[in-house]
């Protein structure tokens, strides 16, 4: 098997252009998942059994079915449930920040319980409103701990972002794909689109242990 790029290097800017459009909606969906995974993870650990069970269903449906099938219901689907067609890219960040909040709410919660309790038991005795609570004190403290494992997830919604080719979105696989038809030859192109994926999240991870070292120097 030979191998020969030469063709393709003309193409490398617009297939790097995917880039941007993979960065945004992995950005856009990595914050409202982690906003909704915040909702989430507070409904979890409530008293009030109603907003359990609802945290609870909803992980459930997310976690225990396929996000490319996620992705294809809110895109696909749209039509006949909102009666307008959503745009690939809206569907996209839709799917991904719905599906991230599902793992994140659970990686928020074990952060949160692991939270020395005495610290619950001195801001309740000292009369500090249970929002205030939460958003200054336990937080703050359950996100320090929790920091790899949200750095995994947001490295996994990158790599899984690949997806949204199937519907057409011109993210860094579809522009790949788009160069291999032209020149009848999809291997290389492909081998630059994993090429590319590998060094994002290589960049990711450095760029998590160094805020993950920040972070502790700081306590």
């Amino acid at each position: 098997m030979s191998l020969d790029f030469t063709p393709f290097i003309p193409s490398l800017p617009y297939i790097l252009e995917g880039i941007f459009v993979t960065l945004k909606i992995v950005l856009l969906a990595g914050v409202l998942g982690f906003a909704l995974g915040i909702i989430l993870s507070l409904f979890k650990i409530s008293s009030i059994k109603i907003l359990l069970w609802i945290a609870d269903i909803y992980t459930s449906i997310f976690r225990g079915t396929p996000l490319v099938l996620q992705l294809m219901l809110i895109y696909y689907g749209s039509p006949q449930v909102f009666g307008y067609q959503i745009q690939p890219y809206t569907a996209a960040i839709l799917s991904f920040a719905l599906n991230s909040g599902a793992y994140v709410s659970e990686i928020i919660r074990a952060g949160i319980l692991a939270v020395d309790k005495g610290q619950r038991e001195a801001a309740q005795a000292l009369g500090v409103p249970y929002g205030k609570m939460m958003w200054d004190i336990i937080l703050p403290q359950a996100l320090k701990n929790i920091l790899p494992a949200l750095m995994n997830e947001f490295i996994t919604l990158t790599k899984e972002s690949a997806i949204v080719t199937t519907i057409g979105v011109m993210d860094i696989m579809r522009r790949s794909y788009q160069v291999g038809a032209e020149n009848y030859s999809f291997f290389e192109p492909l081998l630059i689109a994993g090429l590319i994926y590998y060094l994002m999240v290589i960049t990711l991870t450095f760029l998590g242990k160094a805020l993950e070292r920040r972070m502790r120097r700081s306590d």
